[in-house]
């Protein structure tokens, strides 16, 4: 375990120094980064124009929902995608080889290969967001109700990487997968709503096959202090089974890979 928190920090530190290189597009990309962040309030500030409460969410509490969708889409664009986008690229070439003969394990070497750290912007408009609407509810939310936001925080991520892995992962199959990542983007542009948005099939698919409930909606009914019990258990039990899942499907994968000296 030490072992890979090393290549971890080691990975950070060399995404740093690169990003660094260029501080100019560094401070740009960031503030870029805030402004999309912002932009995104658009929707809902048209929807919530003319009614009080969606669905059972006020305003104030589809703002926390869109604070963790902010700090999800920094970890998917921050840490996971840029990554993982190059597995794509050392599959079709056939080069691959260089990663898999590393003394390491394969899947974390790729997952770690590329950080972009201005996307840290992503986390800060997510706490501005927090902080605007617990504020507009005149309360501060309970330090175990942020234990337990941070719990179904790291849930989510741990799905989201999963759905990503096995994305990724069909590139050992088809030639390209760029389509199917972009759907998977414009997929999870839905996490900014609260699931009880959505009825029927949509409901069931955001919640079950694509989890986007458990990216969003279920951090933030944690940080309301409305979050059942059972219902964050099960979604513990999803982000393993989800992380099982992707697993058993990347190693396969692997061994479906031709190399460039096949």
């Amino acid at each position: 375990m030490r072992r890979y928190l090393r290549l971890l920090l080691v990975q950070l530190r060399a995404s740093t120094a690169i990003a660094m290189q260029y501080r100019v597009e560094f401070l740009g990309e960031g503030a870029l980064a805030l402004f999309w962040a912002f932009w995104s309030l658009v929707p809902l500030l048209v929807v919530y124009g003319h009614r009080p409460s969606v669905a059972g969410w006020s305003f104030e509490e589809a703002l926390v929902v869109m604070g963790w969708f902010t700090l999800m889409k920094g970890i998917l664009e921050g840490a996971v995608n840029p990554s993982l986008i190059n597995v794509v690229e050392h599959i079709r070439k056939g080069t691959l080889d260089f990663v898999l003969l590393k003394p390491a394990d394969a899947q974390f070497l790729v997952s770690t290969a590329k950080f972009e750290p201005w996307r840290v912007v992503d986390v800060l408009g997510a706490l501005a967001l927090f902080a605007f609407a617990f504020h507009r509810m005149g309360r501060v939310p309970a330090p175990a109700h942020v234990l337990a936001g941070l719990a179904l925080l790291v849930c989510g991520a741990f799905t989201l990487y999963s759905l990503w892995i096995l994305v990724v992962s069909a590139a050992f199959f088809v030639v390209k997968v760029d389509n199917l990542s972009f759907l998977f983007s414009s997929i999870f542009d839905a996490a900014r709503w609260p699931i009880s948005v959505f009825r029927g099939a949509w409901r069931v698919l955001f919640t079950f096959v694509v989890p986007l409930a458990l990216m969003t909606t279920y951090p933030a009914l944690a940080l309301l202090g409305r979050l059942h019990l059972g219902t964050a258990l099960a979604a513990v039990l999803a982000a393993a089974a989800f992380g099982a899942f992707a697993r058993m499907v990347w190693v396969r994968s692997i061994g479906h890979y031709t190399s460039a000296s096949s």
